[in-house]
C-alpha cells in the first residue's frame, strides 16, 4: 500500500493477524504517517475484522514500541509501522508485527550529485530503514563512477546490512578500516554527525528529499555538538547530587549501565537517586533538587533536548570525562549496542 509517499507493507501485517486469529490490534505510527491513518486502519480492519486501537503517543523508533501500556486492554498484537525490527523488543509483553515504510523517492540524482564530494574510492554505504531498498541501486552508481562500494551489517540490535540507528551506527563501524568515507543516504544530520563520530572518517549525506548533499555541514555540526557537550561535562564537574535516568521503554532499557553509573559516583563521593520514565521531560524532572542528570535512556536526550532542561544532563561516557576516568580527547558519542 502507498501511503504519503511510502511503500508500506500492511498485507504482510495482515497475513499474520488473520493466521494467528488475532481480534484486537493496536496500530503505532510516527508523526509523518498520522495524517494518513484512516486508509491503514480501513485496510485492516477490512481484511481481519479485527478491532483497532490506534496509539497517539509519540513514536521515536522501533525502540519506542506502545506495549505494555496495553496488556490490560485485551490487545492481541500491535503493529509498529515506519521501524524495522530490534532484537528482544517483537514479544514483549504483547506480540509486535514491525512493518517498514519504504520511501518512494529516487535517490539516484541526489547520489549522482555526491559523487564529486565523496574522498578516495572505496566507499561505505549506509541509510535508515526508509532507504535500505534502494542500496543496491546506490551501489551500482558508484561501481559506474569507478568507486567501490561497502556496505557491512551492524550488531544484532539492527535488521538490515547498511542501516545505522541514531544510537547504533555499527553497520559503519564495521567498516571503519576498510573505507575511506561514508556516504548516508537520508535526511537530517543526527545520523551523519553520529556517524563521523563513531567511526572517525569523513561522512557525506546525501538527502533525497531536498536534493541537497552536505559535508562541511556535517563536520561543522559536529564540532558544534562537541563544544555544547564540553560545556555539559564542565558543569557537572562541581554537581554533588545526580538524578540516573533509567528510560522503561523496551529498546532503551539499560539498567545495568544505569547501576554502574551509580557504582561509579558512589566511589566519587557523590550522591546519587536512579529515576524511571517511560519518557523524560524537563517537566517531569523540574520537581527534583538534583544538580546533574545522567541519561542511560536515549542517547539523544542528552543531545537533542540538553537546552530544554535546566540542569546539565550528560551520558554515561561524559560523566567518565567529567570524573578524570576518560580523557576529552577520546570522546566518543554514546551508542546502546548489543548486550
Amino acid at each position: 500500500m502507498e501511503i504519503s509517499g511510502y511503500i508500506v507493507d500492511v498485507e504482510s501485517a495482515v497475513q499474520i493477524i488473520t493466521q494467528k486469529h488475532y481480534k484486537t490490534i493496536a496500530i503505532q505510527v510516527p508523526e509523518g504517517l498520522k495524517r494518513s491513518i484512516f486508509p491503514l486502519v480501513d485496510f485492516i480492519k477490512k481484511e481481519t475484522g479485527a478491532t483497532i486501537l490506534v496509539s497517539a503517543d509519540p513514536c521515536y523508533g522501533a525502540c519506542d514500541v506502545v506495549n505494555y501500556e496495553l496488556k490490560n486492554m485485551d490487545v492481541d498484537c500491535v503493529v509498529h509501522i515506519g521501524h524495522t525490527a530490534i532484537a528482544d523488543v517483537e514479544n514483549f509483553w504483547i506480540p509486535t508485527i514491525f512493518v517498514n515504510a519504504q520511501s518512494t523517492l529516487d535517490v539516484s540524482k541526489v547520489v549522482e550529485k555526491a559523487i564529486p564530494s565523496l574522498i578516495g574510492k572505496k566507499i561505505g554505504l549506509v541509510t535508515t530503514a526508509q532507504h535500505l531498498h534502494t542500496l543496491e541501486a546506490v551501489e551500482k552508481i558508484l561501481q559506474k563512477h569507478g568507486l567501490e562500494p561497502f556496505v557491512a551489517q551492524g550488531d544484532e540490535r539492527i535488521d538490515s546490512k547498511g542501516q545505522i540507528l541514531g544510537c547504533n551506527f555499527s553497520a559503519g563501524a564495521n567498516l571503519t578500516e576498510q573505507v575511506d568515507c561514508f556516504l548516508f543516504i537520508g535526511s537530517g544530520t543526527f545520523h551523519p554527525v553520529g556517524l563521523l563520530m563513531s567511526t572517525k572518517k569523513p561522512v557525506i549525506a546525501a538527502d533525497p528529499y531536498t536534493n541537497t548533499v552536505k559535508k562541511q555541514e556535517i563536520e561543522d555540526m559536529k564540532n558544534n555538538m562537541l563544544r555544547q557537550r564540553y560545556g555539559a561535562i564542565l558543569a557537572s564537574r562541581s554537581a554533588q547530587r545526580f538524578g540516573i535516568l533509567v528510560g522503561l521503554k523496551r529498546g532503551q532499557q539499560r539498567i545495568k549501565l544505569a547501576y554502574e553509573v551509580q557504582q561509579m559516583l558512589d566511589a566519587a563521593g557523590k550522591l546519587s537517586v536512579l529515576i524511571t520514565q517511560n519518557e523524560f521531560s524537563p517537566v517531569s524532572l523540574q520537581g527534583f533538587d538534583l544538580d546533574c542528570y545522567v541519561s542511560t535512556a536515549c542517547p539523544r536526550i542528552a543531545i537533542d533536548d540538553y537546552l530544554q532542561y535546566k540542569k546539565p544532563i550528560i551520558t554515561p561516557l561524559e560523566l567518565e570525562i567529567a570524573l578524570g576516568r576518560r580523557e576529552w580527547e577520546t570522546y566518543v558519542f554514546d551508542e546502546i549496542l548489543q548486550g
